[in-house]
């Protein structure tokens, strides 16, 4: 029996399911067997677009989780940057002595 490995789905793939999903045309198991998906990652799919659908139209991009939390990140580490240069220059010109 060989290795089984997991299946990587692109982003577009996932919405154009997910899309699907949300126009209720089809059922989730119908959706499944047609792209060879579970239906319940097809429902995960789903409710990751519709949860997502509102900070689209929120007008305030900084709204969002994704976006606030890679903003804090990159001021601690700009904070951490500058510490680190103090600390380069004070150690250079200590050992210039």
């Amino acid at each position: 029996m060989g290795k089984v490995t997991r299946k990587r789905h692109t982003p577009e793939f996932k919405a154009k399911v997910a899309l699907e999903a949300m126009r209720g045309e089809q059922t989730l198991a119908q959706l499944g067997a047609k792209h060879g998906i579970h239906q319940t990652m097809i429902a995960t799919w789903k409710r990751q677009a519709i949860d997502g659908l509102a900070g689209i139209f929120s007008g305030n991009p900084q709204d969002s989780k994704g976006l606030a939390d890679k903003e804090r990140e990159m001021t601690q580490l700009h904070a951490k940057i500058g510490q680190l240069l103090v600390e380069r220059d004070f150690l250079a010109k200590a050992s210039g002595r």
